[in-house]
């Protein structure tokens, strides 16, 4: 049996690549590198292509015994979405329904969806579980929700079971430092402030610093990139043995403010990092922390990285040791 996973040469992707390699899976990587770097597929099998090209799915699906998709292959940027919603209906939600239009041809039954802590929007309260409401306010987050109903149906009537992993905030990197995140442009708060460590960044800007918490900054929930790995894989098996929809939050169910963050960049890196603040950006919530009870009870999944300073550590090695991400 073979894992096709969408998008592996980009951040979550790449890293869930090398844990299915480290577990013995067969996989083959489908990437078309508007985001992604090739090498961050360490010489796996690749196909450079689009998942709308619908005779290179045909091939892919041909060539090779594929029981599961893991599809990570999106735009995700909040910001852009509201700019230009229409290319996340394009890129996100037109092109996954062509995507599992020729697995259900193809008859390949399981699907890991990679989704967003961004389907429920303003949380009613924290930690957030996935029986909370669902009421997006922005297209990143409504073409993910989409995509979810668009499971939900096609289970339905032909079969195809998927789970849906609702993620917060990815960071961190590979221990070994041999892949990382590269993103340009960077949006995340962790490399922006490990970009400033570097020099190649100024300061790093504090949007807003009057959210109703506890030093007035807003709070996330990081997750190690190799603990989302991690929970892919072990849906892969969920998948496999149970036959079963379902929908799991990722987070490590800790809270941790922009500020907090600069401090510990500071420490882990030993560099002066200067901050300086800025008006609130538009639609950020005050505190997004997951609850994963669910995850941990029917994936049997437990995060083995939920220190922030470990996190952040595993980053800094390989932005200190790779400046220029890939292009180094």
């Amino acid at each position: 049996m073979t894992i096709l996973v969408t998008g592996g040469a980009g951040y979550i992707g790449s890293h869930t690549s090398l844990l299915l390699n480290e577990k013995g899976e067969d996989i083959v990587i489908l990437d078309n590198l508007s985001k992604g770097h090739a090498e961050a597929t360490l010489n796996q099998t690749f196909y450079n292509g689009d998942i709308r090209d619908e005779e290179l799915l045909d091939r892919i699906f041909t060539e090779n015994n594929i029981d599961t998709v893991i599809h990570f292959a999106a735009d995700s940027l909040v910001g852009e979405s509201v700019e230009n919603p229409f290319k996340y209906y394009e890129n996100n939600l037109i092109a996954t329904y062509q995507l599992i239009k020729k697995m259900v041809e193809h008859n390949v039954k399981n699907i890991v969806f990679s989704s967003t802590a961004a389907t429920y929007g303003n949380p009613s309260s924290v930690p957030i579980e996935e029986k909370q409401y669902t009421l997006p306010t922005n297209p990143y987050g409504e073409t993910k929700l989409a995509i979810e109903k668009m499971f939900h149906w096609a289970d339905q009537a032909y079969g195809l079971k998927s789970v849906c992993l609702r993620y917060f905030n990815a960071a961190g990197a590979d221990p070994s430092g041999r892949i990382g995140e590269d993103h340009n442009p960077e949006s995340h708060l962790i490399p922006l402030v490990l970009q400033t460590a570097l020099g190649q960044r100024d300061k790093i800007f504090i949007f807003g610093d009057d959210y109703n918490t506890e030093d007035g900054t807003c709070v996330r929930d990081y997750i190690h990139v190799m603990d989302l790995a991690e929970a892919h894989y072990l849906s892969v098996k969920y998948l496999r043995e149970t036959e079963e929809s379902n929908i799991f939050n990722l987070g490590n169910g800790n809270g941790f403010s922009v500020k907090d963050i600069i401090e510990t960049c500071r420490k882990v890196t030993g560099e002066v990092i200067e901050a300086e603040n800025a008006p609130r950006r538009p639609g950020d919530p005050a505190v997004l922390i997951a609850s994963s009870e669910k995850a941990k009870k029917h994936l049997d999944w437990n995060p083995n990285y939920n220190d922030i300073n470990t996190i952040i550590e595993h980053a800094w090695k390989w932005h200190k040791n790779n400046p220029n991400g890939f292009n180094d």
